[in-house]
């Protein structure tokens, strides 16, 4: 009969393998790939900002010699630097004010001014280009002499006052010599012949 033989005792058990943890570690190296290509991408497909260019329609030359404006109906405007507006009224013998392009600014002188017209010389009638219809308009006639200290958006921001106040005539033109100085020393104050304006740009 054969001997079952048993040992007694406490054995002691192997111990655990233990995996060794390493450290994360991500390789960017394509992500710069696949930004330099995106980036290119967009690049290709992106519209690129196009130059701002305003349309000015201007009438035909009907004559040499340019109508005759009263005096008391012409409005000046002189756009300086640092979006100031200078201005004055008449033609000669001015007295000059500045302001700005707010609503209370250069909005407020044109309508006041389209208001002393209207209060000498009543409106006039005219046919609207478009619709043929009669309607009543100002007198006032608005001469824009931007300087060279001015911005670009200054005279967009004149032209849309004069669209905003309905207002019929107005042009742009050179600023002259004696109105440059007139802004430098405003006390020696602006008088120079109608003639002196310079030609339309």
């Amino acid at each position: 009969m054969a001997e079952i033989q048993s040992s007694s005792g406490y054995q002691k058990q192997p111990d655990k393998i233990r995996s060794k943890k390493m450290s994360t570690r991500i390789d960017f190296t394509p992500m710069v790939d696949l930004g330099f290509l995106l980036i290119t991408f967009f690049m290709l497909t992106t519209t690129l900002a196009k130059p701002q260019v305003m349309t000015l329609v201007m009438p035909e030359k009907e004559s040499d010699d340019p109508p005759a404006i009263i005096d008391r109906k012409v409005l000046t405007l002189l756009l300086g630097a640092n979006d100031k507006i200078y201005w004055y009224e008449g033609l000669t013998d001015a007295r000059l004010d500045s302001t700005n392009f707010s609503a209370e600014g250069l909005r407020r002188v044109i309508l006041e001014k389209m208001k002393d017209v209207e209060s000498q010389y009543g409106l006039e009638n005219y046919h609207a280009p478009k619709t043929k219809q009669l309607k009543k308009g100002s007198h006032l006639n608005v001469l824009i002499k931007p300087t060279a200290e001015s911005r670009f958006q200054n005279l967009v921001d004149a032209l849309d006052e004069m669209a905003v106040c309905q207002v019929r005539y107005y042009m742009i033109l050179d600023i002259a010599q004696a109105e440059k100085e007139f802004i430098k020393n405003p006390d020696k104050g602006l008088n120079f012949r109608p003639e002196q304006h310079t030609e339309p740009l």
